[in-house]
This record gives structure tokens, sequence and C-alpha cells, in this order.
């Protein structure tokens, strides 16, 4: 099988992961790295064993034999990057957030179409083996009708610059809670009825903790919680009429529980081993290029665009404003 090589943009603790990812599946490789500055790029290159090394974006982009660009940079930085690939004809898997908002996602989204170039959120949760193991379990009947989501994901983050910088695109939603807002989404996809939101914010002006309340309407109660400003545990809740399913890390799920109706144990049911997890988003773009596809069946478009949608109407109530608002 031919080798998809994959050109890693950035060389931050999440473009690492990445190399350690592909540096463990058998036929998606790092094929280069580029970076602000040639140093940078080649002692990443050089940590991780990738053949190429750039001193610049657009030199990577430009190279020929990267089948795919993995954008790594912080999400206050992937518009420009992402627009010059697409115009450069490279297919992208891009960071979550998707972009700063929904103005700029739909931009780019709008220039992939238009171009017939394949696009993708890197939100990693949406491709792993857990999502379609819950499905199946709600599916099935082993809980019930589903009525209530709950789903909390929280760091103590300190005053890290991506947090608290407007220009970084800071705060605890674009980070943290795109993933609980994406844990309701991909089992519970259907209308928002009603939201109500609040959050608490930094001294710029930033969120730091921020709950969300979502009336669906299938008559689930979803309620989301995100924080940069304390240990959370991490737990999504499906609770039907007979019973719940507990998932122990919605940010990479291990292990999912099976209660009865009177909240007695059924079962642990494990997620299959992996590397790090980031490597189903990695093999799902591979197998969606083969298919000749623009987007991964797993996080379609539109989704990608409702979820920036979504989090630009809660930082508009929370008066939580980016320069890229503008």
């Amino acid at each position: 099988m031919k080798l998809f090589r994959v050109g890693i943009i950035a060389t931050g603790w999440i473009a690492e992961k990445a190399a350690i990812t592909l540096n463990g599946l058998a036929d998606c490789v790092p094929y280069a790295v580029g970076s602000r500055t040639l140093e940078k790029a080649q002692a990443f290159a050089e940590k991780w064993n990738i053949p190429k090394a750039y001193g610049s974006y657009a030199e990577l982009i430009a190279d020929p034999d990267v089948d795919m660009v993995y954008i790594g940079t912080p999400h206050s930085h992937h518009y420009d990057v992402t627009k010059e690939a697409i115009l450069a004809g490279k297919p992208c898997l891009v960071e979550k957030a998707f972009m700063a908002n929904a103005r700029q996602a739909k931009e780019v989204l709008d220039l992939a179409h238009e171009r017939k170039v394949f696009l993708a959120e890197a939100i990693w949760t949406r491709y792993q083996p857990a999502v379609q193991m819950v499905r199946d379990l709600i599916s099935s009947g082993r809980i019930g009708i589903p009525r209530m989501v709950t789903a909390t994901l929280g760091y103590s983050m300190g005053d890290k610059p991506r947090i608290m910088r407007p220009d970084l695109c800071g705060g605890a939603l674009l980070d943290l809670g795109v993933y609980a807002l994406n844990f309701v989404r991909m089992f519970f996809p259907t209308d928002i009825v009603s939201m109500e939101s609040q959050c608490v914010k930094s001294d710029t002006g930033m969120d730091l903790t921020n709950a969300i309340s979502l009336v669906l309407s299938d008559g689930m109660l979803a309620n989301v919680q995100s924080s940069a400003a304390c240990v959370g545990d991490n737990i999504g809740v499906i609770a039907g009429t007979d019973g719940n399913l507990i998932i122990d890390n919605i940010n990479n799920p291990q292990r999912i529980t099976v209660n009865t109706h009177d909240r007695e144990f059924v079962e642990d049911i494990h997620v299959p081993q992996q590397i790090t997890g980031y490597e189903y988003q990695f093999l799902a773009c591979r197998d969606s290029l083969a298919e000749g596809l623009l987007e991964p069946r797993e996080m379609p478009h539109a989704e990608t665009l409702y979820i920036m949608q979504l989090m630009d109407g809660f930082r508009k109530k929370w008066g939580v404003h980016y320069p890229y608002d503008d």
C-alpha cells in the first residue's frame, strides 16, 4: 500500500502528539514539518524522525510529496494557513477549534467546496471507535429511551497565554467546551429548542469556566460544563429510562460503563488499545481521500460550521470578544 505522507504545520505539544501517532502507524507517516524558523523545524524533525524540515509553512504546503497537511497551530492562526493550503490544492486536517469564529469557518469551507479540496476538522473524539460503540448501546435499547446527557471537561491551566489572551482566541469554550458540545451532538444531533448559558471570566475577558444547558427537539436535556480553571471529572453520562451509560473521559474515552434501572453495575466495555487516540482521524482522512470525498463522514462540514455558530452565540452572550470577530 502506498504511504500516506502527512506534513505537520507547527512544532508545539499537539504537533508532537501527531508525530508520535504517525510514527506508530504502518501506512501513514510524518513526512515533513513546517515551522516559522528552520531551526525549530529541523529540531522537531530530528526528534521525531521526519525526513523533511521547512522554515516556513508555505514551503511545506508547496511540497508535492505531501499528501495532506495537518495544521497544529493555535486556533487563532488556523485561518490564514488553511486558506493558503486550500488555494494550493492541498488536503487539510485542521485542529480544533476549527477557526476563531463561524465567519472564518464558513469562508474556509466555502473555499474548499469551490476548489474541491478535502478539508476536515481534527476533533479527535469524533473519529474514535467509542462513538459507534456508544451509538450501538443506545440503539440496542440497553438504557431505554435517552432523556438526559451531561458532560464536563476541566483542566487547571493556570495563566497559559492561549487561555488568557483574546488574540489567541482564549477561554475554555474553544479549547475544552468544544469537546463537551461535540459529545452531545455526536449522539443526539437534533435541533436545539432552547439554550441557556453562563460563564465566569478572567481579568482579560476570556471565559474561564462555563455552563451550558440545551433542550433538544427530541425531548433530551443536555447540560455541559467546561473550565480552564479547575480539575473536572471529565465524565459523560447518557441517562435513559432503563439505565445509563457512563463514559470515563469525554476527551478520550477508554471505558463505557453500563448501569441498570436501579443504577446497578452491568458491565464495563473497553475501547480498543490505541497509540494516542489521534490515529483514527488520520486514518479517516486517508480513507476519505482514497474514496474521493471532500469531507470525512465522521465530522461533516455542516457539523463543524454548526458547532462554530453555537460557540459564537455563547461568546456573544458572555461578552467574550476576539479581534477576529470584527
